[in-house]
């Protein structure tokens, strides 16, 4: 079976699993357009939402057959194109740990000014010149309070913080028994808030839920953070939030456009700390993903598919 590996950023894609017997090509450097580069392939192994597979792009594809996604859920994913287009979906494990790991590291970061003073230690400049935000005593906001919410809330507590959470169907039972308490509403959420963090699922209600009005009620001195998806927050009504200093900064670590384009104006705003969607990109995640798409391929080619997102076509 002709595969195609998009988006090996790292090139580590064939060291994570034995591809015997199967025609695998691996590209690294991600492609706008893939339709030509993958014009022969009858499989083609994706990572994350890094490449969108819309009904266009399946009908420019006539021989793929099977279209496989690290995780078990993708969103830029036409399940329907796939569907009518005769393709099989399938998925892999993906570990919860990672993403929440990395929320720390981007609270931690905003709260201590971690990139401000690790590039003065390398310039040669100033010895010290910022003061640090405590995490003990000041409020955790978590937007979402499924796996992920939960985890997060969990190290917060161990800090010492106070943790609030929110979420539409959200129950008090649910945030009673962690120790967390129940906001009333997404507003109330983000006025308490000194760390505001994304755990929501983008769907339909949730996309551009934190929008102006909500960024509004957020204190002058708090920070937001979000390893979610970057269509939750309304990006032009975060990016005025940040340029007017109307909260302290941003931790992201999802963006609109990934990559993201070299001259856009996040890349310029101080109060932006900023890595490239790494949440999930551990080595055991990239074990897991891979090995299991290599176990997804031959399970189709035996004609019983395993762990499909969408029916056997």
């Amino acid at each position: 079976m002709r595969c195609v590996v998009l988006d090996d950023y790292q090139g580590v894609a064939l060291a994570n699993a034995d591809w015997s017997g199967l025609d695998v090509t691996v590209l690294r450097e991600h492609l706008d357009d893939p339709a030509a580069a993958l014009a022969e392939a009858e499989c083609v192994v994706i990572m994350r939402e890094r490449t969108p597979f819309t009904a266009s792009l399946f009908a420019r594809l006539p021989e793929l057959r099977l279209l496989i996604t690290s995780g078990m859920r993708n969103a830029a994913i036409d399940l329907d194109a796939a569907r009518a287009h005769g393709v099989t979906v399938c998925g892999t494990g993906s570990a919860k740990t990672p993403p929440a790991e990395l929320t720390w590291a981007l609270i931690l970061g905003l709260a201590r000014h971690l990139a401000v003073e690790n590039a003065a230690f390398h310039a040669g400049g100033p010895w010290q010149s910022t003061v640090g935000v405590d995490l003990a005593g000041s409020t955790l906001g978590l937007l979402g309070f499924g796996h992920l919410g939960k985890a997060v809330a969990r190290v917060g507590k161990a800090f010492g913080m106070d943790v609030v959470a929110w979420s539409p169907n959200l129950t008090a039972d649910r945030t009673g028994a962690e120790g967390v308490r129940l906001a009333t509403g997404l507003h109330d959420l983000l006025a308490q808030s000194d760390f505001a963090s994304v755990h929501l699922v983008l769907g339909d209600r949730s996309r551009g839920l934190v929008d102006a009005a909500a960024l509004a009620h957020m204190k002058p001195s708090a920070f937001l953070i979000n390893t979610s998806r970057a269509a939750i927050v309304d990006q032009a009504a975060l990016l005025e939030a940040l340029r007017g200093n109307k909260i302290a900064g941003a931790g992201l670590d999802v963006f609109e456009t990934e990559p993201l384009p070299v001259p856009h104006e996040l890349r310029t705003l101080p109060n932006v700390l900023a890595t490239p969607h790494l949440g999930y990109v551990t080595a055991s995640n990239y074990r897991t993903y891979f090995r299991e798409a290599v176990e997804d391929v031959h399970a189709f080619l035996r004609g019983a598919p395993i762990r499909v997102l969408t029916p056997v076509v």
